[in-house]
């Protein structure tokens, strides 16, 4: 019999299986105390995982695609990965400060009404990173079938192989945090290993001195391609900006906030791993199948398949399966997520279905209709420079609030409700929302990808997409200005009032029902 200080090691077991197995109720309300379980290591594994495919392998391999040599583009590679785990960390902090998602705690810099940017945000680059991951790991799956087993190659084999992933994705986002968490523990350390064994695969075709396309670093084009290659690594990082608040929400406020953006942080770092397997199989890509590189069409996973050894053609299906799983987990589950919290209607599980159900249609659609693989990426790159100026002004507004927030006014848009401290104009934070329209509308302008995507100010810098530099430097410039000139509410701030910034004294409309509102105002007329 077990002591009431003990717990057999068989109930344990039994127990996360039943909390595995469990569908998630929770939506974006504040997770309880009791409920708030999960570690910084759980976040590492979460991110680290959502990143430890195929997906950013083919990101990896942009450095050689815009002529770098194999030690510049490891400069580029590092660079742009250390700069975008540096930017994601602070976005960790939201979740267990809030116990609820980033989109929802934005409602203190954004107002009531404000906060449906980062939903939308959310929404669409969750959207957009599934369909990569499908569509990379599906074409990944078949190619390596077909070389291992002779699995023919044509549309109906492939629209099989997205339909198992996409369905296999919903079940476990429909299923929750603890299923997801459960799978990304395998597929961390399974996806990594095999990526090892890609080291011995290729290690005999590996020539570290590849010397790229440029004579020398004087070349005209070379420093807009190092930089744009470091900016592409860089975007991956960002791209999580908006999800971390979807898994650490589960993380207790009480935990240390360096631990917590550590473990962002080396979530990112760790990514080197898929980066470099890119980097360095591109490069023999380039020396020894230089079609499957072709700018115009770059195909990295067919390149991939052709000068891999036949025996790797397995590992190259697991990596397809186990990284597919996870990247799309991760960017599906806080589609549901934040769509339930735009539509406070549908519960967590109805918005995932829903939103699944449309992201499979789209990717089917895109795929063998629209054509639209290609120029997904150039989407996403546009949405992350959108994103970007929205997680500054999320940082810079959790510094100035002292890293304090109300839960029952985060929690205003959701219950239908009016008023609170971070009503701001009519549910609107004008000074806040300015910064973000004219941050993104200008770096927009400034985007040069070439060959996608060049805005009409995307010559000026000498052919070099610094969009992401501007989208992150001038919403900090123009949210600062704005506080100082235009000060917030004092209720805003909290009881030790704000920092670097000044604020001044109104009265905090009283929160209460939107109908009963609405009722009250019919009954006047």
């Amino acid at each position: 019999m077990d002591t009431p200080y003990t717990v057999s090691p068989w109930k344990k077991i039994v127990a996360g299986s039943q909390r595995i197995t469990e569908i998630e109720t929770y939506g974006v309300e504040r997770i309880p105390d009791a409920d708030r379980t999960a570690r910084p290591f759980d976040l590492f594994r979460l991110a680290f995982g959502g990143a430890n495919t195929f997906a950013t392998c083919v990101l990896g391999a942009f450095p050689i695609l815009f002529g770098l040599s194999f030690w510049q583009g490891v400069a580029a590679t590092l660079l742009g990965l250390v700069a975008g785990a540096l930017l994601l960390a602070p976005m960790a902090l939201f979740g267990p400060a809030n116990g609820t998602n980033n989109a929802v705690s934005s409602s203190a810099h954004f107002g009531v009404h404000g906060r449906i940017v980062g939903s939308f945000l959310s929404l669409l680059t969750a959207i957009t990173f599934f369909s990569i991951s499908v569509w990379s790991s599906g074409d990944a799956l078949v190619g390596g079938a077909a070389k291992f087993i002779d699995l023919p190659e044509n549309e109906p084999v492939y629209g099989v192989a997205y339909a198992i992933f996409a369905v296999l994705v919903l079940i476990v986002c429909v299923y929750g945090f603890r299923f997801m968490l459960f799978v990304n523990k395998i597929a961390v350390v399974a996806a990594s290993l095999l990526f090892v064994l890609g080291a011995i695969a290729f290690a005999g075709d590996f020539d570290p001195s590849y010397p790229g396309t440029f004579a020398s670093t004087s070349d005209p084009l070379f420093w807009p391609s190092f930089i744009g290659a470091a900016l592409i690594v860089l975007s991956n990082p960002v791209s999580f900006g908006a999800f971390l608040g979807d898994w650490a929400r589960y993380i207790p406020a009480s935990t240390p906030r360096w631990r917590v953006m550590a473990a962002a942080f080396f979530s990112q770092i760790a990514t080197i791993l898929p980066f470099f397997f890119g980097l360095a199989t591109a490069s023999i890509i380039a020396t020894k199948a230089a079609p499957y590189l072709d700018p115009e069409a770059p195909n990295y996973v067919g390149g991939l398949l052709a000068i891999a050894p036949s025996w790797y053609f397995f590992p190259v299906c697991l990596i397809a399966l186990i990284g597919g799983m996870s990247t799309g987990t991760t960017a599906l589950y806080g589609t549901g997520l934040d769509f339930s919290s735009v539509f406070p209607r549908f519960s967590r599980v109805q918005a995932t279905l829903f939103i699944g159900t449309l992201s499979i249609v789209f990717i089917f659609v895109g795929r063998f209709a629209a054509n639209l693989t290609t120029s997904i990426s150039t989407f996403a790159t546009l949405i992350i420079t959108c994103t970007a100026p929205w997680m500054v002004i999320m940082m810079i507004g959790y510094v100035t609030r002292r890293g304090w927030y109300d839960p029952e006014a985060l929690q205003v848009f959701n219950r239908r409700q009016r008023g609170g401290r971070y009503w701001f104009t009519h549910g609107w934070n004008w000074r806040s929302m300015s910064a973000w329209i004219v941050s993104a509308v200008i770096a927009l302008l400034f985007t040069n990808i070439p060959g996608q995507f060049v805005g009409p100010f995307g010559e000026l810098a000498g052919g070099v997409d610094i969009s992401l530099p501007l989208a992150l430097v001038l919403p900090a410039a123009l949210y600062l200005a704005l506080l100082l000139i235009f000060p917030e509410p004092r209720a805003a701030y909290g009881p030790a009032g704000p920092r670097l910034v000044r604020a001044v004294e109104t009265s905090v409309p009283p929160i209460v029902d939107r109908d009963r509102v609405l009722a009250e105002a019919q009954g006047v007329r």
